[in-house]
């Protein structure tokens, strides 16, 4: 299969953002600021420089508040892909489970709607988190139930940066919450991974 050019969205909270080594073009417009390697739009398109993939991750934001802008920074853009990855914040501040998947859904549905192709990737540990990480489970096992019912790329950015040791527990952090540039390059290979093995069942699929 040859090499395509795609438009890519990452669209979610710090995760998607680069926190804590890179502010995103939405935090500090119009290009972002700091490490750029902290964050994995960097990584991907290291990996495919034919990929166009535009960071649109905020810091400390809930699945309601990314819900909210889905239109302005996935719709508008109009890309082939859009990387979904929220809830994190939702269950540090005790949201309940029902409520993030009722944010979550309608943006795999909307993605779907507008030919846009949602991959779903799954909510990453934290060091401090104790009671939270059982609730963590709970949603990336609904997260990966839901792809298999949509029929949509799963990335499991959470296994790509837990410690094999203590899967509640980052692998490599420099604040305990967040990646390290490792992190985030570890988790643009599962992404990539997802969007190549997606690409590769539609070629197969148009028989092309």
């Amino acid at each position: 299969m040859s090499r395509r050019e795609l438009r890519i969205v990452g669209l979610g909270d710090s995760t998607t953002a680069g926190t804590p080594e890179f502010l995103s073009p939405l935090e500090s417009p119009p290009d972002g600021k700091g490490n750029r390697e902290s964050q994995c739009a960097y990584w991907i398109m290291k990996t495919h420089p034919e990929w166009e993939v535009f960071n649109r991750g905020v810091n400390g934001q809930r699945s309601d508040e990314i819900l909210s802008r889905f239109k302005r920074d996935v719709v508008k853009e109009k890309p082939n892909y859009a990387i979904i990855l929220a809830g994190v914040n939702d269950v540090y501040q005790g949201v309940p489970l029902d409520s993030i998947k009722t944010n979550l859904k309608p943006m795999y549905m909307e993605a779907i709607e507008k030919n846009i192709v949602p991959v779903a990737a799954t909510v990453l540990p934290y060091n401090s988190s104790k009671m939270e990480a059982m609730e963590i489970h709970k949603l990336n096992r609904w997260i990966k139930a839901a792809t298999n019912r949509l029929h949509i790329p799963f990335a499991d950015t959470n296994l790509a940066v837990a410690d094999p040791s203590n899967m509640d527990r980052l692998l490599a952090s420099t604040d305990g919450l967040h990646p390290d540039v490792s992190g985030y390059r570890s988790m643009a290979i599962v992404l990539v991974l997802a969007i190549e093995q997606h690409l590769k069942s539609m070629h197969a699929q148009n028989g092309s």
